[in-house]
């Protein structure tokens, strides 16, 4: 998703993902103009849920020696850890419908609120509810738009969310279960896309529920906009990030700003949940609990495919790295043959220096954790983790060589994708920032967040 903006303050406008032209908003970016529906529906754009890892198989006692070692990840890294099934998937593809199902205001009642509940008894006409104070409501009731096609992400798993999305946690895993704690929206937002040329998408807060309704209490932050109209703000918001030229190999990190229920961009109130707005504004989207990346159809033309990533394992392998103290071959391993425990090739690195080896149990420093371990050739010492590589592709910059490695989880990209997220803070709690690993959600340590990898060739 690449969200472009005007960051000087204008008048309302709708949230639209791209067109930089747009005084005030917030565009995700669209195919190209001349795109022709053919025998494939068309794309609009695809999302991509950034990292989640959930717990898996430990080391062998052959692996691990007398050390215990880190355990392997089953991440988002491509696929969920359970398949991707349905609605609940690490990447949702939007394309035009066959029929259009967007919505669109059309006439705003005032009413007391006892009248409310029989204002809003017809599940076939969608409206937003705005309540003022116990005996004042105002309801904006939406008509059929036959122009657009109409998209929402949430946690609820009900018919009317397209995207089912869960927590992910730094490092950890995706809450699952009713007893866990879940900082995502039932109805975290909703995508618009034109099913006309140059097929704009833009992003809206929250989502319609089962009775086609959205509601914003008494406590919400609401207001009513210049030209008489009503806005209001999430619980705990819907925030968006245009990338500094595109997503791209020239990428730079673009500034957090938040959407409104009407699509409207606002800067960052104090804190989540607080119920006062920003100031008015104008890509990456974050769900107070997982952040999603928007991928339009010409930036994953540009982007590495997944044949151009298995010849970079492929090229790097052929190179015959070698531990330089065991002097054993180091290989990266089949994506095929799934995420589990470490193999005896598996290449292991010290994150604070780069030097990669095989796996080896000794240098542990106990005193500093479990995963502290003294680098045999620089004395450095830090986290000694295994490598693997990224295998979404739609998170890499560029097709370039596996050179860094995120610290301290390990996934491997490019140095330019390294880079890029290494700096790009995303949202943690309610006012919080912490760069994190696209792959797998780890929260980046170390003075870059990434190292480059040192390897050592065969001796022959």
């Amino acid at each position: 998703m690449v969200l472009e903006g005007n960051p000087e303050v204008g008048s309302p406008r709708t949230s639209d993902l791209q067109h930089p032209g747009n005084q005030g908003s917030c565009v995700l970016s669209s195919p190209s103009e001349d795109a022709q529906p053919g025998e494939e529906p068309i794309k609009y754009g695809e999302l991509i849920v950034l990292g989640c890892c959930e717990e898996g198989g430990e080391e062998t006692k052959a692996q691990r020696g007398e050390v215990a070692g880190p355990r392997a990840h089953s991440c988002y890294n491509g696929c969920l850890a359970s398949g991707d099934k349905g609605r609940r998937r690490s990447r949702l593809a939007l394309s035009r419908r066959p029929h259009a199902n967007g919505v669109k205001p059309d006439v705003i009642h005032h009413i007391s609120t006892p009248l409310v509940s029989k204002a809003l008894s017809n599940r076939g006409q969608h409206s937003i509810s705005y309540t003022l104070s116990r005996s004042h409501s105002v309801i904006v009731e939406y008509t059929h738009d036959g122009d657009t096609d109409m998209f929402q992400i949430g946690r609820s798993t009900e018919n009317m969310i397209d995207l089912v999305v869960t927590d992910t946690s730094p490092g950890g895993g995706a809450a699952e279960g009713p007893s866990a704690q879940s900082t995502i929206s039932r109805y975290a937002c909703r995508i618009l896309c034109d099913r006309r040329p140059p097929y704009t998408a833009r992003i809206y807060a929250a989502g319609f529920d089962a009775s086609s309704n959205i509601f914003l209490g008494e406590r919400a932050a609401k207001w009513r906009t210049p030209d008489g109209l009503m806005d209001g703000l999430t619980t705990n918001g819907v925030l968006v990030m245009h990338p500094a030229g595109g997503f791209s190999e020239d990428s730079a990190p673009g500034v957090w700003r938040e959407i409104s229920v009407c699509g409207n961009v606002y800067t960052l109130r104090d804190s989540r949940s607080a119920q006062q707005r920003g100031k008015l504004d104008g890509s990456l989207i974050d769900l107070c609990g997982a952040t999603l990346l928007w991928r339009t159809p010409a930036g994953l033309l540009r982007a590495p495919t997944l044949k151009q990533l298995e010849a970079q394992r492929q090229e790097a392998n052929a190179a015959r790295p070698q531990c330089p103290v065991g002097l054993s071959t180091l290989a990266f391993p089949s994506p095929a043959r799934g995420r589990t425990a470490p193999d005896k090739q598996q290449p292991w690195v010290y994150v604070r220096c780069g030097h990669v080896h095989g796996y080896h149990g000794w240098g542990c420093r106990r005193e500093r954790g479990p995963q502290e371990r003294e680098c045999p050739l620089c004395r450095l010492v830090g986290p000694y983790v295994p490598l693997w590589l990224g295998q979404e592709a739609g998170l890499c910059l560029d097709p370039g060589p596996p050179s860094h490695a995120f610290a301290p989880c390990g996934h491997v990209c490019s140095e330019k994708t390294a880079r890029y997220w290494a700096q790009t803070p995303l949202p943690h709690g309610t006012h919080a920032f912490h760069a994190a690993c696209p792959f797998c959600g780890a929260w980046l340590t170390g003075e870059h967040g990434c190292v480059r990898l040192i390897f050592q060739g065969p001796l022959d």
